[in-house]
């Protein structure tokens, strides 16, 4: 059993403001608790990427839940392309977990991170220099398919690949934003069903148990931010939230 009595408030209070700090970045822009988290645990904390990975999955079963029952209730979900992701996101993240489970996730990891560079400095540019003028997006299924493949592969990676994505393509910030967040809940949870089964609620504690309490103390707030920031300050945010901690995560895996 999960000795609470034991646990030492001071010891949990660095990983509940690591947890809110992420949450509270990826409730309001669909992106970067992940990325966040394990940048932070490995390069600040030292954590081992193992443990840090494992971690933060359990987390998000939880996170993703609230931050999209919050979403759900400030209205920020487009049904529509909640079910063009919802399928072909868990396809790809079943799929990744099994094939790719032997495979080095420092080895995809490099290209990876080129990639949200490269995007993140095409949606600063895109929210300097032009107004947003709403789409449809067009490419939803593959999307949904490679984002969950590369989440469960890697340990990261649908929201800044699958909301960088469609902002490209031009679909409504604040939508995408809370659609995104609340599909990522049943990929999560599809992807890290039996990881929790053989992990056990005892090892919820310490780091686990800090990042979950500052997650969901931060879900609904990143909902209310989704919901009041302007789609040109969305864009500039998203742009350099992905911008940055991709770079940083590029040079460390580099250097």
């Amino acid at each position: 059993m999960l000795d609470l009595a034991a646990l030492d408030p001071t010891a949990l209070l660095p990983f509940i403001l690591i947890g809110f700090a992420a949450q509270l970045v990826d409730g309001a822009l669909g992106m970067a608790f992940g990325v966040i988290c394990n940048t932070l645990l490995v390069a600040v904390m030292g954590v081992p990427p193992a443990a840090a990975s494992a971690r933060i999955h359990v987390v998000e079963v939880f996170t993703t839940g609230v931050s999209g029952i919050s979403h759900l209730i400030h209205r920020n979900i487009e049904w529509g392309l909640f079910l063009k992701l919802l399928i072909p996101g868990l396809i790809g993240g079943v799929s990744g977990a099994y094939l790719l489970s032997s495979l080095h996730g420092d080895f995809v990891k490099p290209f990876v991170l080129t990639y949200l560079v490269a995007v993140g400095i095409w949606l600063l540019v895109r929210g300097l220099l032009y107004p947003p003028k709403f789409r449809k997006p067009k490419v939803i299924a593959p999307l949904g398919l490679i984002g969950g493949f590369l989440d469960a592969a890697g340990g990261g990676g649908w929201g800044p690949v699958v909301t960088s994505n469609l902002l490209v393509q031009g679909a409504e910030p604040r939508k995408v934003v809370g659609t995104v967040n609340s599909v990522e809940f049943f990929l999560t949870l599809a992807v890290s069903a039996t990881f929790i089964w053989h992990l056990g609620l005892d090892d919820i504690a310490g780091a686990t148990l800090g990042l979950l309490i500052g997650g969901v103390l931060a879900a609904p707030l990143g909902a209310v931010m989704a919901k009041r920031f302007s789609p040109k300050l969305m864009l500039l945010l998203v742009g350099f939230v992905l911008t940055a901690t991709s770079a940083f995560g590029l040079y460390k895996v580099l250097v």
